[in-house]
């Protein structure tokens, strides 16, 4: 099968209906994509398929032959993903770390589509990337450090 992994070029020999999740980790060694829950609920695993998030524990790897895959370790190199690295580490979001590789992800999807996101934006965009420590409201601070939105711009009365 080939594969654009984060800008480079694969050709692997994996079964069709190994989870992407899987094959990141275990076949290419990219390991930054986490497993959470296994059934596409918490969003640990999220990586984008041509721009698009996806959850790489449900995603069969026969599915996205020929696409173009990122994950954590390349969303650095877009714009969306080195601001909301930087603004995460910036507004110190992280407790754990578990979940933040996709919510770092999720978050890079929505400033692409929405560069100036408001609170309501957030909320649809993130709803479904779950985050054990609660980090939530420093989550929300961290996309809208990266997108320049001030935090009292989209504050709800």
């Amino acid at each position: 099968m080939k594969f654009t992994i984060n800008g480079k070029a694969y050709d692997q020999d994996v079964p069709e209906d190994m989870p992407l999740l899987w094959a990141l980790r275990d076949t290419f060694g990219l390991v930054g994509t986490k497993f959470g829950c296994g059934i596409a609920q918490c969003g640990a695993c999220t990586v984008h398929v041509d721009g698009t998030p996806v959850r790489a524990c449900i995603t069969p790897v026969g599915a996205v032959e020929g696409e173009a895959v990122t994950t954590i370790e390349g969303i650095g190199q877009t714009k969306e993903g080195k601001a909301l690295q930087a603004a995460w580490l910036e507004v110190d979001v992280m407790q754990c770390g578990y979940c933040q590789a996709g919510q770092i992800m999720t978050a890079a999807a929505l400033l692409k589509e929405t560069p100036k996101p408001t609170d309501a934006d957030i909320d649809v965009a993130m709803d479904g990337n779950l985050c054990r420590c609660a980090t939530y409201t420093r989550i929300r601070a961290a996309i809208k450090k990266a997108a320049g939105v001030a935090l009292a711009d989209t504050r709800e009365a």
